[in-house]
């Protein structure tokens, strides 16, 4: 065991679990209507209990147990409730009890974006049930094939060099964008689309969070404390300030003015977009990764809210998905992947996503209702589902 790995780990840890609890229930909160905000931060908050209760009894063992071996699909269930890991066990230089909580962090916050595309009309008991059954049947399995040495690894189906993914830009950001975008296409649009978002201040405190946590994210999955380390949170950096400005210049050419939530979603786009490739480029490349995201992902919510008219309520695929995809293939284009690993493995895991998301949501739908009723849309789902306001005075 290393002690300056294990520390930093353990300050990473905390860092992601940081994005989600406070930081992405505070941005998606603050998006939303004054009547719905307790009902985002009562999604996000059980999500993250859910996953993490979920990912000690299979989801581990799924990712990143060696029952099926090299170039598997999935790990087997050989290390359910960590069957055979005691404080003492390593992963690497790490402690893997240590490596089971930082993994446990990205599985509470993957399913937990999903819910920035269904938030304001989706019934409480779906979000859970869909949400512990997707990340166990879509985002564990998915983790295996990238990071626990399965099929897509170095040696798999595509070669001696697999895909290349650093920190989650298909692992996380393609699976759960397209998962947010099938459900709101089933779902179907809000009744009140073109409500603004009640706090724009509470957006910026919660993207400043995102950005703040994202170092634990990035910086966390070189697993090390080490220069690697030091480079990946510098590039996630750069790649995130850069990105927020383009945003808000191509808002400013655009429309006249450059607004909060503009700029900090901005920010978002950044980092998601340099996610993947946090750990195979250095500040110049997060400078161009950053200055192209701002514009591309905020193109691509235009073409998902007005073009397609679909009502992804919060840009979850225009923001995470478009920018973990694009950060992907910026891989190859900078020499650091090949063409075939990471084109091949967006087509194999999105083609995967889609059909078990559908699958979930149908299954799920007929078990516990997918949308609230529209008496409780239109009174809220504060007061409606949970018996409780955010405010005396309701937007």
């Amino acid at each position: 065991m290393n002690g300056a790995d294990t520390a930093w780990i353990i300050v990473a840890t905390a860092l992601v679990l940081f994005m989600t609890l406070p930081g992405l229930a505070l941005f998606y909160g603050g998006l939303v209507r004054a009547r719905n905000v307790l009902s985002v931060f009562m999604q996000t908050y059980a999500i993250a209990c859910l996953m993490s209760v979920l990912w000690l009894a299979f989801g581990y063992s799924i990712a990143f147990g060696n029952d099926g071996g090299a170039s598997s699909v999935w790990g087997g269930l050989g290390k359910m409730f960590l069957a055979g890991v005691t404080a003492d066990s390593l992963s690497g230089t790490l402690p893997e009890v240590l490596f089971f909580a930082f993994q446990m962090t990205f599985a509470i916050i993957t399913p937990a974006l999903i819910v920035g595309a269904y938030v304001e009309r989706i019934g409480f008991g779906f979000v859970l049930l869909f949400s512990g059954l997707w990340m166990l049947l879509c985002y564990a399995p998915v983790v295996h094939w990238i990071w626990g040495g399965g099929m897509m690894a170095d040696g798999g189906i595509f070669g001696e060099i697999g895909v290349r993914d650093f920190a989650g830009g298909i692992v996380v950001h393609e699976t759960a964008g397209l998962a947010a975008l099938i459900i709101a296409v089933m779902l179907g649009a809000r009744r009140h689309r073109t409500t603004p978002p009640h706090a724009p201040w509470m957006v910026m405190i919660g993207a400043a969070m995102l950005w703040v946590g994202w170092f634990g994210f990035n910086g966390g999955s070189q697993l090390a404390a080490d220069g690697g380390a030091a480079m990946a949170l510098t590039v996630t950096h750069i790649s995130a300030a850069t990105a927020s400005l383009t945003w808000a210049l191509w808002e400013r050419i655009k429309y006249g003015k450059a607004s909060l939530v503009g700029l900090v979603t901005g920010t978002i786009a950044g980092l998601a977009s340099i996610t993947p490739a946090s750990g195979f480029v250095g500040p110049v490349e997060a400078l161009i990764i950053g200055a192209i995201a701002g514009i591309l992902c905020q193109e691509a919510v235009n073409v998902v809210r007005n073009m397609l008219n679909i009502d992804d309520t919060l840009d979850v695929f225009a923001v995470h998905g478009v920018g973990g995809i694009f950060g992907t293939i910026m891989i190859a284009v900078f020499g650091q992947g090949t063409w075939v690993a990471q084109l091949g493995s967006l087509a194999v895991v999105g083609l995967f996503t889609l059909v078990v998301t559908v699958v979930l949501v149908k299954v799920v739908s007929f078990i516990t209702p997918l949308r609230v009723d529209e008496e409780t849309e239109v009174n809220g789902l504060d007061l409606e589902v949970h018996g409780e306001r955010a405010y005396d005075t309701a937007s």
